[in-house]
């Protein structure tokens, strides 16, 4: 009985770690992460207003490898920060501001919170962050992680809410992928926060 127990256990563990690694392979090559799956592009200026977003199927993101730092014998010492994007066959190239793809079905809960209140004039003896997830409780309950995304001057952009989330480095600079409920969201140059979602409901 105690085998068996053991051996249970253990399969458990190994199935967590083989879906952990499966993930973190995943985003490792962020350039096949969205490929097949529709998303919305986003950039961001240092104020967080949206300055362009491009929603496509199948994107497929790079670094710019012309701009890495390379040595004498041409390997790579310093990735490019500059990244390429192609949407549906159509390109894109972006180096600078914050940038985030995020899959369709995922939602930013800041987006939503922006449309019905005036987020530069909030009462600031309550925390913004806290004040809008009591206010979207309805997009919010039943979360146990709340993703808050800012701009390289630190000025909330997106916020996104999950049950299940993991976060991976990618061979892009600067940037990083997370898992939400088994959506994608790729993160450039920006700052961003997990918390447990019961830090900031009360």
């Amino acid at each position: 009985m105690k085998k068996i127990k053991l051996f249970i256990l253990g399969a458990m563990i190994a199935s967590m770690l083989g879906g952990c690694n499966l993930a973190q392979k995943e985003f490792g090559k962020v350039e096949n992460t969205f490929k097949g799956r529709d998303a919305v592009i986003q950039t961001y200026d240092e104020e967080s207003n949206i300055i362009d977003r491009v929603k496509g199927k199948s994107i497929s993101v790079t670094s710019e490898d012309k701009f890495a730092t390379k040595d004498t014998e041409g390997n790579i010492t310093k990735e490019s920060s500059v990244i390429s994007l192609t949407v549906g066959g159509k390109s894109m190239v972006h180096v600078g501001s914050s940038l985030i793809i995020y899959e369709k079905g995922l939602v930013d809960v800041f987006d939503e919170y922006s449309k019905t209140v005036d987020v530069k004039n909030t009462d600031r003896s309550i925390p913004f962050l806290n004040r809008m997830i009591n206010d979207m409780k309805n997009i919010t309950t039943g979360k146990s992680k709340i993703i808050l995304i800012r701009s390289q001057s630190g000025k909330p952009l997106a916020t996104f809410a999950g049950d299940d989330v993991s976060y991976f480095a990618t061979e892009i600079d600067k940037s990083t992928g997370i898992l939400i409920d088994g959506k994608h969201l790729f993160v450039y140059r920006c700052d961003y926060t997990i918390y447990d979602a019961e830090l900031l409901g009360n």
